[in-house]
């Protein structure tokens, strides 16, 4: 099928979804609704009040803040300003987020009066031409809504190119400093074609908990196109999600497996009317087939994975409900414990290849590096164009990802190819060890990493929560894993925990935990 032209400028896009929607509730947060036409005018309003101030376009502005309605509003003036959007993690640490708006720049910025602290010591040594608080009150700095009381909400008449940026998320530095990807308008447009094209005219109601600095608010600004509801909560509460669902007949959502995971532990989750639902998104981390089988019989068929990453988001590869099913009939068998294991197959933007490290695609089920072709395909890392070169040959974005394709095209993730553990010459995925490990009885999460061995160089080693009650010992687990996958990918040693260090968006943090494992050594593989 041929794509449409994504060359043009994400303005008017928005402009005519506020247009054409006007009437339709546009967001909802802590019970208050507002109209796509009231998110217009204030979205307006912002970049005119920008703008009046010296903003202008290429300029960066960033928002700093848990989810809400006005941080959204705050964003989406950004963008319509022209400038680019600088999201910041509020699940960061206060020093982290400093070196992220110290190292990307920021030439305005709305924070949330929590972090009043933070922003300030920020400003301190890199003054910002104007700070706002979006809610509370502080003598340094105007509230949101004064500061805006007398700013136009007519349109303002900003141009943007095809390849201007629009924002600048951050890979999530869990190898070192964080890279920014560059997304640019033609990006944007190609993202919004796609949620148009799932959507296919459907009256859809998301619901947004995962934090909007991420895939979620992504997702969110291109949702307005197709007159998207979105009802915002400021963090994941998991009764609060499951009770939003009954009561506002949401259609769509995503979280990440860990966050899938916390819902079906809910003791009462039997209790709430869950029918409303047509897409329960997941992705951002391998999900284990136990629990997938289990959100399936929980939620029905409406569980829809898939493949992105920061620098091509949202888009490289879907596994839509019926493809959990055996021969597609979602009132049949649920599909093969290896077909539930793929991330799907490409989407209608996207093309895959496996390859080799010299850029030759691979036939099926041969394992390589996935690369992907695309519009939503980033323009690069920002001010990094060594970084950018590494990642980009023959026209195909190479995700760093080892995986393969199967003989009907499905995608299959294997490992990150710098989470490879090599123990006496051998490969070993450290997923593909999670996988099996996940599938025992008693065992609630697990992390996999390479830790040094004089013998093998790198020896396999589990970390493991275990589900309350359960009694298991590491040597129960070393041998049902040597059952089910052979002794040189089984772990040679398994340490409990009660829990895991986290990234700020929730996924297992290995960097620390190889940390931990390395400190005394060395070497570091």
């Amino acid at each position: 099928m041929e794509l449409p032209d994504f060359n043009h400028s994400f303005l008017p896009v928005l402009t005519e979804a506020f247009t054409n929607h006007a009437d339709k509730t546009c967001v909802s947060f802590q019970g208050t609704r507002f109209t796509y036409a009231e998110i217009g005018r204030a979205s307006s309003q912002v970049p005119n009040q920008l703008i009046a101030e010296g903003f202008r376009p290429g300029m960066k502005g960033a928002v700093y803040s848990l989810n809400s309605a006005l941080s959204f509003i705050a964003t989406l003036g950004i963008i319509r300003a022209g400038g680019t959007w600088i999201p910041v993690n509020p699940r960061n640490s206060g020093k982290d987020n400093q070196q992220i708006l110290g190292q990307f720049g920021c030439d305005a910025l709305f924070y949330q009066v929590e972090f009043a602290a933070t922003i300030n010591n920020f400003i301190n040594t890199h003054p910002v031409d104007t700070v706002v608080c979006l809610d509370g009150h502080t003598s340094a700095h105007p509230r949101f809504d004064p500061w805006l009381s007398s700013a136009s909400s007519t349109t303002p008449a900003v141009q943007t190119q095809p390849t201007d940026i629009i924002t600048i998320p951050q890979t999530g530095g869990t190898t070192g400093l964080p890279k920014g990807v560059m997304l640019s308008n033609r990006n944007f447009c190609a993202l919004t074609y796609g949620l148009q094209n799932r959507n296919s005219g459907r009256a859809t109601r998301s619901l947004v908990a995962a934090p909007m600095t991420h895939a979620a608010g992504r997702g969110a600004v291109c949702g307005l196109a197709s007159g998207v509801m979105t009802v915002i909560l400021e963090s994941l509460d998991p009764q609060v999600f499951l009770k939003t669902i009954e009561t506002e007949r949401i259609t769509d959502t995503f979280l990440p497996p860990t966050g899938i995971y916390t819902l079906l532990d809910q003791a009462n989750i039997s209790e709430f009317d869950l029918s409303s639902l047509q897409y329960f998104s997941y992705g951002s981390a391998p999900i284990s087939t136990v629990r997938l089988k289990e959100a399936l019989r929980t939620f029905g068929p409406v569980m829809l994975g898939g493949f992105g990453q920061t620098e091509c988001p949202m888009f490289i590869s879907r596994m839509e409900p019926h493809e959990h099913f055996a021969n597609n009939d979602i009132h049949g068998d649920l599909a093969t414990d290896e077909r539930l294991r793929s991330v799907g197959r490409a989407t209608v933007i996207s093309e895959l290849r496996i390859v080799d490290d010299d850029g030759k695609a691979q036939p099926p089920r041969e394992l390589g590096e996935i690369a992907v072709k695309g519009p939503m395909v980033s323009e690069g890392y920002y001010e990094n164009p060594e970084e950018t070169a590494k990642i980009r040959v023959n026209g195909w974005h190479l995700t760093g990802d080892i995986g393969f394709l199967d003989e009907d095209s499905f995608l299959y993730i294997v490992d990150r190819k710098k989470d490879m553990i090599i123990t006496g010459g051998f490969n070993v995925y450290s997923t593909e060890v999670e996988q099996s490990l996940m599938q025992q009885e008693g065992i609630q999460l697990a992390a996999v990493i390479g830790i040094p061995d004089e013998q093998w160089g790198e020896a396999v080693a589990a970390y493991v929560v275990l589900q309350p009650g359960a009694q298991l010992s590491a040597d129960d687990i070393i041998a049902a894993a040597k059952a089910e996958i052979g002794s040189v990918k089984a772990p040679k040693q398994v340490m409990f925990r009660t829990d895991f260090p986290r990234t700020p968006i929730g996924k297992i943090d290995k960097k620390k935990l190889r940390d931990l494992a390395w400190a005394n050594e060395t070497r570091k593989i």
